[in-house]
């Protein structure tokens, strides 16, 4: 785990995590592209944080690959969950991911620090485990034009998450593509905007319309 904003004494947490790929027993480094791609969407969240004592960090990798049942990045983001709780003691945390770093999100929003996961342009399988959201915000933002992930298995992730119990909802960006390159300012404003609406519910308002958590089709934005 990488520390970028650590005050001096957290209230609350925001814990990121950057994409990688689906097979690879090549370290994760720091200036890889799906890492460096983050930078910008941590300095707008950490811009939009509604308080100055929410530390923010991110979850280093052993490995670029999730690497099929080994799940390693889920397994990863576990074990930088309890060391955040070590350094910052049980602060409700909100898990940032894209990509491969949604799935891993997803996979650890069970652990008892979690309150949320914001999930951009997520790897979402179908059949993945959905048990562990249950009582956890879960808000995924999918590109219209995403060609590496599906918006589809977003929304269908998103409605199974539901039925347990989750309070998930998406919105899809229109000419959105996978990098969140198209249209990248509203990706992390609106990133930013919900983190801060997740950590502060009643002081940061909520970007995404009513409609992304109603029952039919997710709104395009």
């Amino acid at each position: 785990m990488t520390v970028r904003r650590h005050p001096s004494r957290p209230r609350a947490a925001v814990l990121v995590l950057h994409g990688g790929r689906a097979t690879s027993e090549r370290p994760a480094r720091p200036w890889q592209l799906a890492a460096l791609r983050m930078d910008p969407v941590v300095r707008a969240v950490t811009t939009a944080l509604p308080h100055q004592d929410v530390l923010v960090a991110q979850v280093r990798y052993r490995l670029r690959g999730w690497n099929g049942e080994r799940a390693d990045p889920a397994q990863d983001t576990l074990r930088a969950l309890d060391g955040l709780a070590e350094l910052a003691g049980r602060v409700p945390t909100v898990l940032l991911g894209h990509s491969m770093g949604g799935r891993a999100a997803l996979h650890a929003a069970g652990h008892p620090l979690v309150h949320g996961v914001v999930a951009l342009a997520p790897w979402w399988p179908p059949g993945e485990p959905v048990e562990q959201t249950a009582d956890r915000h879960v808000v995924v933002l999918h590109g219209e034009r995403d060609r590496v992930t599906s918006p589809t298995e977003s929304a269908a992730g998103v409605r199974r998450a539901r039925d347990k119990a989750a309070l998930a909802g998406m919105a899809v960006i229109a000419d959105g593509d996978h990098a969140m390159l198209r249209r990248h300012r509203f990706w992390h404003d609106t990133t930013g905007a919900v983190v801060a609406h997740l950590l502060d519910p009643s002081g940061a308002l909520d970007p995404l319309p009513e409609a992304c958590y109603g029952t039919g089709t997710f709104p395009v934005l």
